[in-house]
């Protein structure tokens, strides 16, 4: 089987040995993300920049998505970013799973992780 890493270059990656995709057995496991801004929403849309860059790097789309992971601090900050997934994911929306819990740094408010099928 062969597998391919994809990296972003991101600090995170090389401190904690890992990268931000593996392509691997027909899928596409993009690692959890993080995005920078002031609330849940900027977070929220640049933590979905940075997990379409790597799906698209990986040779897959939006659509190819058939597994999200949301994980918050605060499960109440979930739903004003509902309308951004929804957008995001448009009629192919994936299995879903929203975790409350810690990340690795207070100033994070959400963190996305996706599983792609390879088209």
């Amino acid at each position: 089987m062969t597998i391919r890493r994809i990296s972003s270059g991101g600090a995170f990656e090389a401190k904690l040995g890992y990268c931000r995709a593996v392509v691997a057995g027909g899928f596409v496991h993009v690692a959890g993300t993080v995005g920078q801004g002031d609330d849940v929403v900027t977070q929220c849309r640049s933590a979905l920049d940075i997990v379409g860059r790597a799906l698209a790097e990986a040779g897959c789309r939006w659509d190819h998505v058939v597994r999200v992971t949301y994980m918050l601090p605060d499960a109440a900050e979930f739903e004003p970013c509902w309308p951004v997934l929804a957008e995001t994911f448009g009629a192919h929306p994936p299995a879903a799973t929203m975790i409350q819990c810690g990340l690795i740094d207070p100033k994070y408010r959400i963190e996305i992780e996706v599983t792609a099928v390879l088209p």
